[in-house]
């Protein structure tokens, strides 16, 4: 603890950095629910699928996007692009 002190106490100082984690722990709720739903993926390539979808759709969430009108964007062939950091 005493190595990461500084980076554990970060929020205090810094306005940018969150006071909490529950971002990345939502960002992990969806894959973990539907693995608790449907006992796991049948492969990994469908893990991966899943994943990249989820992730695509947690970013276009986080950037103010309609996902209902991105969706149908997207299966019209014309997806939205996510903002480049």
């Amino acid at each position: 603890m005493r190595t990461y002190a500084e980076d554990v106490w970060r929020f205090a100082s810094d306005p940018n950095v969150p006071f909490s984690n529950n971002l990345a722990e939502q960002a992990v709720r969806m894959p973990k629910v539907k693995q608790k739903i449907s006992g796991g993926f049948r492969t990994r390539n469908g893990a991966d699928t899943f994943c990249t979808i989820r992730s695509y759709l947690a970013t276009l969430h986080k950037q103010g996007h309609n996902l209902f009108h991105a969706l149908t964007l997207t299966f019209q062939g014309q997806p939205p692009q996510p903002r480049l950091a």
